[in-house]
């Protein structure tokens, strides 16, 4: 453990990384990541968890554990999931957390390190499934600090959850800026949209 941590220490001194904060207080929760628009983010992600000794977890396709590199795949977090499989993700993922006395489950929000229009909402619906809170995690490459963030815990009221997020995230800067997204679901357009007028 101790030569992982130096190893992880190494990585974020070599990328000019800051470590800011401390571990999260929950031991079960959704930890979502953002800004992202780097293949790097993955690796400093793991850095900072290493650091803070946070084991992760994260969902990856049931073909990636079929081959060699299967046991390094779950060794650093993987959970084998079958996309194409009868159930909800999100009914699934509720389970998962229901059956382990602690989990970190990473929740991508972006989907890609491309520009997105909206975030992906899985992470807030296995939250709310679970009963679990969302831990905001962070790499702001404008002043290289990273690490753990607020926790919070989904109300149901979409807009008013976002707006924390967005008030977290807001200044916050990926390595290419242009390719980050709107921090939006599509559930508040629908929300806005359902609206009485006034």
């Amino acid at each position: 453990m101790a030569a992982l941590k130096g190893l992880a220490w190494l990585i974020l001194k070599t990328g000019g990384w800051k470590v800011e904060g401390v571990a999260p207080a929950p031991k079960k929760f959704v930890l979502i990541a953002a800004p992202h628009t780097s293949n790097w983010d993955f690796v400093y992600m793991l850095a900072y968890a290493v650091t803070f000794d946070v084991r992760i977890s994260w969902l990856g396709k049931k073909q990636m554990f079929a081959g060699p590199f299967a046991a390094i795949w779950k060794r650093i977090g993987g959970i084998p999931v079958d996309r194409g499989g009868a159930g909800n993700m999100v009914d699934r993922m509720a389970e998962l957390f229901a059956e382990r006395d602690a989990l970190c489950l990473v929740v991508p929000v972006e989907g890609t390190r491309r520009y997105r229009e909206y975030w992906k909402s899985g992470f807030y619906h296995i939250a709310r499934a679970a009963g679990v809170p969302i831990v905001m995690s962070y790499l702001d490459y404008r002043t290289r600090n990273g690490g753990f963030g607020p926790a919070i815990t989904p109300s149901g009221d979409v807009a008013r959850d976002m707006d924390t997020l967005r008030e977290f995230y807001g200044d916050m800067r990926g390595k290419y800026p242009k390719e980050t997204g709107r921090i939006r679901l599509r559930e508040e357009d629908a929300a806005d949209n359902e609206a009485p007028a006034a």
